[in-house]
């Protein structure tokens, strides 16, 4: 699954800044870490469901996720929170994989 491993991969990118960021806020961290987590983990949960609704609503549940990440990254970037570099290489990242679930919702409401 392609896509799974795209999304890890930008898990891996955030979990690893956030382990080694002591100067940004616990909730920030939090919520960037539960989100990214999240869109990893129901991408998951879904591929092993039988039912379509039940994929459909794992993937929805992890596009919000997806969605989730790219607007605290949007505004840690607007704050000057971020590395150089680091919000375009992940937001590019996140609307790949946004477009890419979109197509599998899509295809699944087709069926």
């Amino acid at each position: 699954m392609p896509i799974y491993k795209m999304v890890k991969a930008q898990n891996s990118q955030i979990y690893r800044w956030l382990k080694n960021n002591r100067e940004l806020e616990f909730y920030i961290k939090n919520q960037l870490d539960r989100a990214s987590l999240s869109s990893m983990l129901n991408l998951a949960e879904g591929s092993s469901r039988f039912s379509n609704k039940d994929r459909r609503n794992f993937l929805v549940i992890s596009r919000g996720s997806i969605f989730e990440c790219a607007s605290v990254l949007e505004f840690l970037e607007e704050e000057n929170e971020l590395p150089n570099g680091f919000y375009s290489e992940l937001n590019q990242g996140y609307e790949e994989a946004s477009k890419t679930i979109y197509y599998m919702i899509k295809r699944l409401d087709e069926k």
